[in-house]
């Protein structure tokens, strides 16, 4: 993906103020509109992108953020968690949806709130709900929690440029969510106007790669290394829960790949999901003589072909 210097797509210093910004974009848009050049339709639109960047406040401040050492078209990768750092609360673009590049869409797109609504009974207007991630791990689902969630939020300095600052809001977590479902934080959004409320945070919960398990709604998977002989004898074996280790049984004969259900191991809910275990039959190594000779006695005395 490249980068867009939309200070220099507008021709502008990173210094330049609003009007500044404006002016530069009326001329642009002039010089490029296709009823004055047919040709310059991708210039148009890279120029209406820069402008919805740079001419909101919001926007802007966060892609300062990205620093100065990019160059227009070098090849870009956002910072990590960017997705989860901000949160844009615009009245809608100047473009049409599918007139933005890659650039934009990757750094803007994901936080646009759904824009103001006229509250019936104030008269006034009340503010964008506003959209961000939280990332959590199994265990805050499987138990619930309360986690203090940071946010860069916008504010006017005393110079009159927005700038970002962080605002930690504390969120309980459900016991039970699922992955995909959202939790809503009443009045959190963007104020409203006038005498009209302010609008809701909604928050999307993901969860971190666990190093156990894996998540599909409220049902969990793991893989269980079992030994050969477990497989063939069948029996109990020990595998942990989010809830704490259980005893699960191996029938006789099981074989690589076999899914084993624990039922109502999984997330909690009103219907609590189920915890499937797939076996993998792991080999002891030949380190010594004995065991050597172990598989020896096997390979001799088992009459075993697994490729027929």
């Amino acid at each position: 993906m490249d980068f867009k210097d939309y200070y220099e797509i507008l021709g502008v210093e990173r210094s330049a103020d609003e009007a500044a910004i404006k002016r530069a974009y009326r001329k642009l848009a002039r010089k490029y509109h296709p009823d004055v050049n047919p040709n310059a339709e991708a210039q148009f639109k890279e120029v209406g992108e820069a402008y919805d960047v740079l001419g909101d406040a919001e926007k802007r401040a966060a892609y300062d953020q990205l620093g100065q050492n990019w160059q227009q078209g070098q090849s870009f990768r956002p910072p990590p968690d960017w997705e989860n750092q901000f949160e844009f609360s615009d009245g809608g673009p100047s473009m049409d949806q599918g007139n933005f590049s890659d650039f934009f869409e990757t750094l803007f797109r994901g936080g646009r709130g759904q824009g103001f609504q006229r509250g019936p009974q104030t008269g006034g207007m009340h503010g964008q709900d506003q959209h961000a991630r939280i990332i959590l791990n199994l265990e805050d689902a499987f138990t619930g929690a309360t986690r203090a969630v940071t946010l860069q939020v916008p504010h006017v300095d005393e110079t009159g440029r927005v700038r970002l600052h962080d605002q930690s809001i504390s969120v309980q977590i459900p016991k039970g969510i699922v992955e995909g479902q959202h939790i809503r934080l009443a009045g959190k959004g963007a104020p409203g106007l006038g005498q009209g409320r302010a609008g809701d945070l909604f928050l999307e919960v993901a969860f971190e790669p666990h190093p156990v398990f894996r998540t599909e709604r409220r049902d969990l998977y793991m893989d269980l290394p079992i030994t050969p002989w477990e497989a063939a004898l069948g029996g109990s074996v020990t595998v942990p829960t989010p809830g704490g280790k259980v005893s699960l049984k191996v029938p006789k004969n099981a074989r690589t790949g076999q899914k084993l259900r624990l039922k109502g191991r999984g997330l909690p809910g009103a219907k609590a999901g189920d915890l499937y275990a797939t076996l993998s039959i792991v080999n002891p190594p030949v380190t010594t003589d004995k065991a050597r000779a172990l598989y020896e006695q096997m390979a001799k005395e088992l009459s075993f072909d697994p490729r027929k």
